[in-house]
């Protein structure tokens, strides 16, 4: 009996060789991209789209070199995730380091291959501010999809969740009070690591398939694009752009130019953090409430109090955080570092829009683009100019007030009745005034002493 289960074990084995054989040589084109830097929603995006990609040339094997220290668990699962469900095998080369996020990713890949002096684990969740541990919630939910993912792929479940959990001890591997990080000999003795290589191509040359067309994943010029406005130099120009703009147009309402090139800003600003996932729809909403904040303060209460001070929170905060990747206003996994950045381009780029203002301002009337527009001159009364609606002759003359001025009403000189205010002071009617000035709609008058 033991000798018929051997043979048909031997038989097994035979045909399983057979087949997998028979599946590496239909391995025609092999398509790769890197994870070489933070997971976050730019890396998340990039990785999106490479897949989207090897599906498009139709790929028939995908290997992903990774070379990163972790990142946000929430675009390390999306990532995680898309593994699980690719139709194309994955293999992950790890060159280096494959801590946090990055051992998740790599434990989620049909095979997983290291360079010389590689490492995998370390995948204990810290806050993004000052790299403390996050509170055990985030924990539980790291070692729940750790522990998952091991499972799908046949890999130990309990050394994927020892390398999130520091209390979890495991003989000959993990004494309690560390996370388990393993080297190269380490991952290979448990299950994590098929094998040692120094490069792609000497996996592919094990596997038999140097043959194979090797196809790297390339960022398109749309791509390249994006990350050229996603550079904090260029936000910082586009927002002062932005402010400069409003401002402009609130002072110069109907021209059109200035508002045209802070809508065109906006968009050029929030699209490309829009697209990497950093800019929701809630950080967009904020900073058009700002704007209608501003707007309500200029216009409809004239002056500057709570509108206006929140008007401009709610513009340069919409700023800033369009350009972090929190969750709903979450900032316990942003590095502090991002969020500096964030602060200080805004925060700079307002204050260089704010000088340019005071320094363009004067400066706008001479420039001939806008002679047509505005009016540059001072239309003086020594070149015939006068606001005036009524005679020279009036001045000095006396009359009495016909309704009463408090300070505006009515007078009555050599029988006309005109439109008059005074200086401030209370006129009753029929008592004597003067005129003192002819400028205007209405004429200016005193109280007659004479």
């Amino acid at each position: 009996m033991l000798k018929y289960c051997l043979s048909l074990l031997v038989l097994f084995s035979l045909i399983s060789n057979d087949l997998l054989g028979q599946e590496i040589r239909e391995i025609k084109k092999v398509f790769t991209f890197k994870i070489d830097r933070d997971i976050d929603p730019a890396m998340n995006r990039r990785v999106k789209l490479a897949f989207e990609d090897a599906k498009e040339t139709e790929a028939d094997l995908i290997i992903i070199e990774m070379d990163t220290y972790g990142g946000a668990v929430n675009d390390a699962d999306d990532i995680r995730t898309m593994l699980l469900e690719s139709e194309i095998p994955i293999y992950t080369f790890i060159n280096k380091d494959a801590a946090s996020a990055g051992a998740l990713i790599s434990i989620a890949s049909d095979s997983i291959y290291m360079a010389p002096g590689s490492s995998i684990g370390a995948a204990t969740v810290v806050n993004g501010a000052d790299g403390a541990a996050a509170p055990d919630k985030y924990q539980s939910y790291m070692r729940s999809m750790m522990r998952s993912t091991a499972e799908a792929k046949g890999r130990d479940p309990k050394i994927a969740e020892a390398m999130v959990d520091e209390n979890i001890e495991i003989e000959g591997i993990t004494a309690a009070g560390s996370v388990v990080t393993l080297s190269v000999s380490e991952a290979i003795n448990f299950g994590f690591c098929e094998g040692e290589f120094r490069s792609i191509d000497d996996i592919l040359e094990t596997q038999n398939l140097q043959d194979a067309e090797l196809v790297a994943y390339e960022v398109s010029e749309t791509e390249q694009i994006i990350s050229f406005f996603l550079n904090p130099a260029i936000s910082g120009v586009l927002i002062l752009i932005i402010i400069g703009g409003i401002y402009f147009e609130l002072q110069t309402p109907g021209v059109g130019f200035p508002i045209l090139a802070a809508i065109v800003a906006t968009i050029l600003y929030f699209i490309p953090y829009y697209l990497n996932g950093l800019a929701e729809n809630w950080e967009l909403i904020i900073f058009l409430l700002g704007i209608v904040l501003l707007a309500v303060e200029l216009f409809v209460i004239p002056g500057f109090g709570i509108f206006g001070v929140l008007g401009i929170v709610f513009i340069l905060g919409g700023l800033v955080l369009g350009m972090l990747p929190n969750e709903d206003f979450n900032f316990d996994f942003v590095p502090a570092a991002d969020l500096f950045a964030a602060l200080l381009t805004v925060i700079l780029a307002a204050l260089a829009a704010v000088g340019l203002v005071f320094w363009l301002t004067p400066k706008v009337n001479q420039w001939g683009a806008f002679s047509t527009i505005t009016l540059a001159s001072t239309q003086s009364k020594a070149e015939g100019y006068t606001s005036s609606f009524y005679s020279d002759e009036l001045l000095g003359k006396t009359g009495k007030v016909h309704s009463r001025l408090r300070p505006s009403g009515r007078v009555e000189i050599d029988g006309e009745i005109y439109d008059a205010y005074s200086r401030g002071e209370f006129i009753d009617q029929d008592e004597l005034i003067v005129v003192i000035s002819t400028e205007g709609t209405s004429i200016r008058v005193k109280k007659w002493e004479g």
